[in-house]
């Protein structure tokens, strides 16, 4: 069952989707999105399907997802994230869900999310990951990035080799800044920096800015 509202959101605000089978959890976090200033739930789906239309009919900044929607099959939320993000590369997408496992955090980034965080988190670190994402850098809990840490293990052989000025650019792309903010800091075109960045995703064979960071991260790059 979707839920949406077609007003005219504020400049600035931050509009959002909740992608969760359980009503009563999309209640709770509508509940606590709609007190922040910066940030509105414009729509709402409860399975895989609706959470498509919504997005394609809405185009929210950031969609919050969880991993497990009971009508489907395990891997639908990591599906869903994969073609939502595939279609719009400036989507946010941050996965909110009560399963914690190494390897779902691995495969979340790998399917395009820019962060994860399970449902127990408070209430300030999930705003905080919700505005990270937003300004499309990475965003864990405490956990997710513990468990993020222990998958960290790739063999030298494995790791790709980068020109002194792409590790200059995965440094910056650490940081959060955009294509634009790298280019005036390496004091080179927007249009070389897309080059470099292109070049750095086509090397890691990576999907994704964040999965580009997490990569870089584990091979000791940045």
């Amino acid at each position: 069952m979707t839920a949406e509202q077609d007003i005219t959101t504020p400049v600035g605000t931050l509009r959002i989707v909740l992608v969760d089978d359980h009503a009563i959890v999309r209640h709770g976090l509508r509940s606590i999105l709609d007190r922040e200033s910066d940030l509105e739930v414009v729509g709402e789906a409860s399975t895989a399907a609706e959470a498509e239309a919504v997005v394609d009919r809405l185009r929210p900044a950031i969609v919050l997802l969880d991993l497990k929607l009971s009508t489907g099959a395990d891997t639908e939320g990591l599906d869903l994230c994969a073609r939502l993000t595939r279609r719009d590369p400036g989507l946010a997408v941050l996965v909110l869900t009560t399963f914690l496992d190494d390897s779902l955090v691995v495969a979340a980034i790998q399917h395009g999310a820019r962060g994860y965080v399970v449902k127990d988190v408070d209430t300030t670190e999930l705003l905080r990951a919700i505005r990270a994402v937003a300004r499309n850098e990475s965003a864990f809990d405490s956990h997710a990035a513990a468990a993020m840490v222990r998958s960290m293990r790739v063999q030298p052989e494995q790791q790709p080799r980068f020109t002194e000025r792409e590790v200059e650019v995965l440094q910056l792309l650490a940081r959060g800044l955009s294509n634009r903010d790298i280019g005036g800091e390496l004091y080179i075109s927007e249009t070389t920096v897309k080059f470099h960045v292109r070049n750095i995703m086509r090397k890691m064979d990576a999907g994704s800015r964040a999965e580009v960071v997490y990569e870089a991260s584990k091979m000791g790059v940045i």
